[in-house]
């Protein structure tokens, strides 16, 4: 499922609105339910793959996370929990007439393990040893998510933090490596570092949400950085090469002469690495021309010939 297009799956355009994904995930809901396809795999697969397409697209900050990022960033970044965590499907399930009984989808997160009245077993579908519904909660660790800051340099470059916490009233601490180009939002999977089980089954696993913090000199805009540069008047007419900082050391950048207020300069590869892929983002100086203030007469008398030609 991680590698489809969730769009493609739920027949909608990338612009589509909310309401219109809403529409087009209850006509294929309503369509592939398992209580109209009983013992057909083909139709409660298809139902899987929309049910876990809509619950991204419906959520704000999983589309942007999901847009942003692409399907293998975004399924980088979230488990199959995350992803179905507060989603209305049971709400919607309701509105088409199938019983629901117990929220539908709490099986995933701690519900109740047996078969519902609408006839099937949803952990059944995503696979009831992945971790999801009571028996498995019960068999597995608990999982655990941890708050994760790191310098704006360090998620340039990746580095290693020892993070400390508490659980089961212990202090215990565990070692993560954080890979270069993260960003602030994006989660880390550390299997098995989560809760011991008490039956023996495996572990659960570790989740750090990652914030990484700002920096005076750059914004980052994806795997790009952008870089504020003020120039004098004379510089924009005439042109001239400035030092400028960058994440990865001092550059110098030639001004184009004429060049205007709010210009990008590109200085390719001098940005972010992209997150989970190949290749480097790029470093834009933007150009801010800054308007003379506390002229001399002389200067005045200049600027007002200029002007009276024109300039």
């Amino acid at each position: 499922m991680s590698a489809k297009d969730y769009y493609k799956v739920l027949g909608v355009e990338k612009t589509a609105p909310e309401a219109e994904i809403k529409k087009a995930y209850k006509k294929l809901a309503f369509k592939f339910h398992p209580d109209k396809n009983p013992g057909d795999p083909k139709a409660e697969e298809r139902f899987k793959e929309i049910s876990e397409a809509y619950a991204v697209l419906s959520d704000k900050n999983k589309r942007a996370q999901y847009d942003q990022f692409g399907s293998s960033g975004f399924h980088q970044r979230y488990s199959q929990e995350d992803i179905f965590r507060g989603a209305d499907l049971n709400d919607i399930f309701r509105e088409m007439g199938f019983s629901s009984g117990n929220d539908i989808f709490g099986q995933f997160f701690g519900g109740g393990r047996g078969r519902r009245q609408t006839g099937f077993r949803m952990d059944d579908l995503f696979g009831g040893g992945g971790g999801f519904g009571a028996g498995a909660q019960q068999a597995r660790g608990q999982d655990l998510s941890l708050e994760l800051r790191i310098d704006f340099l360090e998620a340039l470059t990746g580095c290693e933090k020892t993070v400390e916490y508490v659980h089961g009233g212990k202090k215990q601490g565990v070692r993560v490596k954080v890979p270069a180009g993260i960003a602030s939002g994006q989660k880390l999977r550390l299997a098995g570092k989560g809760g011991r089980s008490l039956s023996g089954s495996p572990a659960g696993d570790m989740y750090f949400t990652i914030t990484v913090a700002d920096y005076p000199e750059f914004k980052r805009e994806g795997s790009d950085v952008i870089i504020d540069l003020g120039i004098r008047l004379s510089e924009a007419v005439f042109g001239s090469s400035r030092e400028v900082p960058t994440p990865h050391g001092s550059r110098k950048v030639k001004i184009p002469a004429g060049i205007q207020s709010g210009t990008k300069l590109r200085l390719k590869g001098l940005g972010f690495p992209h997150f989970g892929k190949s290749g480097q983002g790029d470093a834009y100086v933007r150009v801010t021309v800054t308007t003379p203030t506390n002229l001399n007469d002389h200067q005045k008398k200049i600027l007002k010939r200029l002007a009276e030609e024109g300039f």
